[in-house]
């Protein structure tokens, strides 16, 4: 069992940066992919980023390519996303996911895909 809780996030203005965390309790994430996900009002959970067990895999939806960075810390049991030049479209509630990786490399990027989630954090962009 792993429980994710996410953390940082609130208000920025367009062109800012912001950062989410995602803390695992339970045991290690050592093995687990993990991903981050977006919702906004009306609109259904869709993928941000995806990382593999080890870190060495990432993959980014097109809308954040380039703007967002997912990285783990799998000894801190965390994972981040670093957000860049934030728009007004990226006003979402954003989610962390975990599952057990196939391998070290394998990464997911739909919402089926994962097991465990946490309980969103809101990330408010401005212009």
């Amino acid at each position: 069992q792993v429980q994710l809780v996410e953390s940082g996030g609130g208000y920025a203005q367009a062109g800012d940066s912001l950062s989410v965390s995602c803390a695992a309790s339970g045991r290690t994430i050592v093995g687990y992919a993990m991903g981050w996900f977006r919702q906004a009002p009306g609109k259904e959970r869709e993928f941000v980023a995806a990382i593999s067990w080890h870190g060495t895999v990432t993959w980014y939806a097109d809308s954040v390519k380039g703007r967002f960075n997912i990285s783990r810390d799998n000894a801190k049991k965390t994972l981040y996303l670093q957000m860049n030049s934030l728009k007004r479209e990226d006003t979402a509630v954003y989610y962390c996911a975990a599952r057990l990786g196939a391998s070290y490399q394998t990464y997911y990027t739909e919402t089926r895909d994962y097991e465990y989630w946490g309980q969103g954090t809101q990330v408010t962009v401005s212009s």
